[in-house]
């Protein structure tokens, strides 16, 4: 059994680290307040963005009539035979099971298409590390595979601050790798983010696109209902809303837009107008996901921190209910020290 002075250090190094989860929490809840802030500030544009390219779907001729192929490469439908992977976890860790479980849905993802030459774009410190050690770094060029799944690219430090700039860099990048015919199909993996208590595991195909504003999920996993529930007291303990802000008027406003039918007049024909939109689109869908994954992981280290928090909690009342049976022990057998030597004399 412990000594009371070591069990008086481990009470004095379980407090000091109740002290650092507890500082943690509470900066990963402010930071996931300024997380959703951002991703709800993306939305309008993205949405204004889906339907000005609905209404020009119905003014412009997105198929050729002639050929029957579509007018823009982005919307070209061919046989997934090599497959572009763009895994989204974070830079850090402390975050509990988020980076685990993305990671964990990308080889699942890799053994349904086992047949399949898989690239992958690792976006995230956590990510890269994990699927470097799995998977040999190779080019994009087909005769210069290194194996039948590769690492083709990687980005640190995106996620630390998502600046638009450096995500239309990569969308452009990927697009490209697309429209040149290197690539037959585009899925992004990563943490889709309502609220504190809405949150999923995607695999979404963001390309080729097949129908605008409708999205393409391959695989979805929801949050445990053990998970939700550390997430629920955790955003209670940290004063973090539950409820994503209710949204569904300014959307049904802006999606008069797209089925409305009025003549409207563009500057440019409509479909050299789709055609630049088309691009943007593609990069908004990314920058969303990268801003939701953000939240997600967030949220998930304040209920990580949470969770310690608890736990060196709990650690210090057992060792103080075993330092005090020790004190009281010690104390007995010098009680019945003392007795024996007086009964003695």
């Amino acid at each position: 059994m412990a000594s009371i002075l070591d069990l008086r250090r481990r009470i004095r190094s379980v407090k000091n680290t109740r002290q650092i989860t507890r500082a943690m929490k509470m900066v990963s809840a402010a930071r996931l307040r300024r997380a959703q802030e951002r991703a709800l500030a993306a939305r309008p544009y993205g949405q204004m963005l889906t339907n000005v390219l609905k209404s020009l779907v119905s003014r412009a001729e997105t198929i050729d009539p002639e050929t029957g192929k579509a007018q823009h490469p982005l919307l070209e439908q061919r046989d997934e035979q090599n497959i572009l992977l763009v895994v989204v976890t974070g830079d850090r860790g402390l975050a509990g099971a988020f980076n685990a479980n993305i990671t964990k849905t990308a080889l699942r993802f890799m053994e349904r298409k086992f047949d399949k030459n898989i690239d992958i774009e690792a976006v995230g410190r956590k990510g890269r590390d994990f699927l470097r050690r799995r998977y040999p770094l190779g080019k994009s060029e087909a005769e210069q595979r290194a194996g039948q799944v590769q690492v083709t690219a990687e980005h640190v430090g995106v996620l630390n601050k998502v600046a638009f700039e450096e995500v239309q860099d990569i969308s452009e990048s990927i697009m490209g790798r697309y429209e040149r015919g290197e690539v037959d199909a585009v899925y992004l993996i990563f943490n889709e983010f309502k609220s504190v208590i809405s949150q999923r595991l995607v695999v979404e195909r963001i390309l080729p696109i097949q129908e605008i504003g409708e999205r393409t999920i391959a695989q979805a996993d929801l949050m445990s209902a053990e998970d939700r529930k550390k997430e629920i007291h955790a955003a209670k303990e940290a004063g973090v809303g539950m409820k994503g802000q209710d949204t569904s008027e300014i959307d049904k406003k802006a999606a008069q837009f797209g089925t409305s039918q009025s003549d409207y007049i563009y500057e440019q024909p409509p479909a050299e107008l789709f055609a630049d939109l088309i691009p943007k689109y593609v990069t908004v869908q990314i920058y969303r996901s990268m801003l939701e994954s953000v939240a997600a992981e967030h949220a998930a280290r304040m209920t990580a921190m949470d969770s310690a928090t608890n736990n060196a909690g709990e650690m210090i009342d057992s060792y103080t209910l075993q330092m005090n049976r020790a004190r009281q022990a010690a104390i007995t057998k010098e009680i019945i020290e003392i007795v024996s030597g007086a009964a003695a004399l």
